[in-house]
């Protein structure tokens, strides 16, 4: 018979798993400063006066989203994020237009981390930059091939963030002798404070990439009860906030301090950042960290793509519950890896590296708009449940967070880059919808992205029910 375990022994095993779940799945978003702070600035034409600006306006926006899904959290305490609340607010056919786009969403996700993954090592060893597309397609390939061996757990994701967050604040701490610049905003037309920061944000935006991981990911916390799910989802999504916040604008402020200006192609404006930080211990220990925090970025989407792909595969032995896409997709090995769907994913990605030539600033222009979809899908499903029951203040909320995400969306719309991004949603998003119509609308797609986020980890916190619970169903 199991003996109850003490209370010291139970929140030192939920304290774990918080910060495990937590840091792990703030993983995508903590990478993105690598790159999405050098997109605002070549936005902007190198306008260091404004960067800050623009930057705020990226946290403002990715604080409006936190605020809604917080709400979605709480409604949605299974996981799904935005596809089950689609499903749920509109019917669950409309469950795949979120779907479509966090597949395409993985795809860039997984091209722009092991590119910007190669930039950081190219920053470091200038030698290897005209094979910059050969260790970019490399990077990819071994990060796809190591998943033959099974997922890797929260606790690593989590170890690799919390490490690359130490060493950018080493980064940052005041260096002796630095002089500071004075930045002279750069005159022209488009560069009028209001106008350019709204042109430029919306690339920045690259940063909200994986914001809504805590929504969807809560699914993995089997060992929980709704309450407790509820609860770390939440603690998960402001702490990505603040983390992601803080980190952002104190990098974008030592930037626009120190005068760094648009670096070129065989370096980083982080790694330009990293080198003026005096002392070359420490740049290699940042660009090392940069580099792993951004391939398991790329792990993590290499999880998650397959995942969603085995959840909606129909079943061998004719008991799946969504029966949409071929059973091959369903297929694992023997660590319970869906082999067939990382093929997938790693041809589409490698496709989708060699096209840019491995340049993470290029695939920066196609980034940022599936997964703005997704969001936009889960905001105005979040206003209309509002709605329904009568929370005005949430209503607010909600439309003002649409109208800033529509807003992002149609301002990168003016890119022929992310036409093709929203064209390849719609492709995806469609083909998915028609497979499940010929399957005959198989109930519980909605909870396809619940499912896929399912994973065999061991628990990191005990599982006694009694004790895992939080309490209170608060909305």
């Amino acid at each position: 018979m199991t003996q109850p375990i003490s209370r010291a022994a139970w929140l030192h095993g939920r304290t774990a798993l918080l910060i495990a779940f937590a840091f792990s799945v703030m993983a995508d978003p903590v990478s993105s400063v690598a790159y999405a702070i050098e997109a605002a600035l070549r936005a902007l034409d190198g306008n260091l006066a404004l960067l800050l600006p623009a930057m705020a306006a990226v946290v403002l926006v990715v604080g409006l989203v936190v605020a809604s899904y917080h709400q979605l959290v709480a409604r949605f305490p299974e996981g799904g994020g935005s596809a089950a609340a689609a499903g749920g607010a509109f019917g669950e056919g409309f469950s795949f237009i979120p779907m479509g786009a966090l597949v395409v969403d993985f795809v860039l996700t997984i091209a722009i981390s092991v590119s910007a993954g190669s930039s950081a090592i190219i920053s470091y060893v200038p030698a290897l930059a005209p094979y910059r597309l050969a260790l970019a397609l490399g990077l990819l390939v071994l990060v796809a091939g190591l998943m033959w061996f099974g997922h890797l757990g929260r606790a690593v994701f989590a170890l690799l963030t919390i490490v690359f967050i130490a060493t950018a604040v080493l980064v940052l701490l005041p260096v002796p002798g630095l002089p500071a610049v004075d930045p002279q905003p750069v005159e022209g037309l488009t560069h009028g404070a209001p106008l350019a920061v709204a042109l430029a944000f919306p690339v920045a935006m690259a940063l909200a990439t994986g914001i809504e991981a805590p929504s969807s990911a809560i699914a993995q916390l089997a060992q929980l009860d709704d309450a407790g799910r509820r609860s770390f989802g939440r603690w998960a999504l402001w702490l990505t906030l603040g983390i992601v916040g803080t980190l952002t604008l104190a990098i974008t402020a030592a930037v626009v301090r120190l005068g760094i200006q648009v670096p070129h192609e065989d370096t980083t404006l982080v790694a330009e950042l990293a080198r003026a930080a005096d002392g070359a211990g420490l740049f290699a220990a940042f660009q090392a960290a940069t580099a792993l925090l951004l391939l398991s970025a790329a792990s993590s989407s290499f999880q998650a793509g397959p995942g969603l792909l085995k959840a909606l595969a129909r079943s061998e032995h004719g008991d799946s519950r969504h029966g949409v896409l071929p059973a091959i997709l369903g297929r694992t090995n023997a660590h319970h890896v869906p082999m067939v769907g990382v093929g997938v994913f790693l041809v589409a990605s490698a496709l989708v590296v060699a096209a840019a030539g491995a340049y993470d600033q290029k695939l920066v222009l196609f980034y940022a708009v599936a997964v703005f979809v997704s969001f936009l899908m889960g905001l105005v499903a979040m206003a209309r449940f509002s709605h329904r029951e009568g929370r005005n203040g949430w209503v607010a909320l909600n439309v003002v967070a649409a109208v800033a995400v529509g807003f992002t969306l149609v301002a990168n719309l003016l890119r022929p880059a992310a036409v093709g991004s929203l064209a390849a949603t719609g492709l995806v998003a469609g083909g998915l919808y028609w497979a499940w119509v010929r399957a005959g609308r198989p109930r519980g797609a909605a909870n396809a992205v619940a499912e896929a986020e399912v994973g065999d980890d061991a628990p990191l916190a005990p599982a006694d029910p009694e004790q895992l619970s939080t309490g209170g169903r608060d909305a």
